[in-house]
């Protein structure tokens, strides 16, 4: 199964937050833009919105900081996952996020970050301006395939 992505295109989005009332209403079941796994950050001087969203970075800081191994890759769907069990709210993983994607849940005292909603992401179906896209990321079976070749041809730089 090629690895899919959730993706922004920030020229695209026009700030109506409808994407972080569904998350947010689907994830904790309350409209509170606050506990959906996708941000919105205006950018005032420019009048334009910049989508933040978990990139479930291959090589993920959140996962090498985190002192219970409580975020973990999910193998099948390649996508980075907090086990809620092991989780001790520590936040070293929020601080290691470099696009700050992962938040915090002061009831349930436990971070939360996108899951990708088990392969269909709702904020997708409901961004109407087509701001988010969930698709098949080139650059992630690129990488895969330059990998496969290395190891093919031991020694061979293959870019």
């Amino acid at each position: 199964m090629p690895t899919r992505v959730l993706a922004a295109e920030p020229k695209n989005c026009n700030g109506c937050s409808l994407c972080l009332l569904v998350c947010s209403m689907e994830k904790s079941g309350a409209r509170n833009p606050t506990r959906a796994r996708i941000r919105i950050i205006k950018l005032e001087s420019e009048e334009k919105y910049l989508p933040v969203i978990c990139q479930h970075c291959q090589d993920a800081p959140c996962m090498k900081v985190c002192p219970r191994e409580a975020i973990f890759r999910d193998s099948e769907m390649d996508r980075v996952m907090v086990d809620y069990e092991r989780c001790i709210s520590c936040r070293m993983c929020s601080a290691a996020c470099p696009f700050g994607a992962i938040g915090f849940d002061k009831e349930r005292q436990k971070v939360f970050k996108c899951d990708l909603c088990g392969g269909k992401p709702l904020c997708v179906d409901y961004c109407f301006p087509r701001a988010l896209d969930f698709r098949e990321d080139y650059l992630a079976a690129n990488m895969r395939l330059r990998k496969s070749a290395a190891r093919t041809v031991p020694g061979k730089s293959i870019r």
